[in-house]
């Protein structure tokens, strides 16, 4: 199994509901392809940066497991989903 942490930064400008529907998105979506073994909301934080017009935005992190043969596919299809999902400004996978 290989370790692997990530940081997604979304949209903070949504409301309490639209929140927690992006939330659960990602989460079933890092279900699909691992086992999430941590999970910090770290909550909406001042951006270093402006990023599409954003100035702060609400951070998550986790740590998920892949299995070895499905690790590729795994962190590609994820990575796929986050670009696709408007309310994610920006997100980092590193393996640990």
């Amino acid at each position: 199994m290989n370790e692997y942490e990530n940081v997604i930064i979304i949209k903070s400008d949504l409301s309490k509901e639209e929140t927690s529907k992006v939330i659960l998105k990602i989460e079933n979506n890092i279900r699909n392809f691992a086992e999430i073994t941590k999970k910090d909301d770290l909550g909406i934080k001042k951006l270093a940066y402006e990023i599409r017009k954003n100035n702060e935005g609400h951070y998550l992190v986790y740590q998920f497991l892949v299995e070895e043969k499905k690790r590729e596919f795994a962190i590609r299809e994820i990575e796929r989903f986050y670009r696709i999902t408007d309310e994610v400004i920006k997100f980092l996978i590193i393996k640990l």
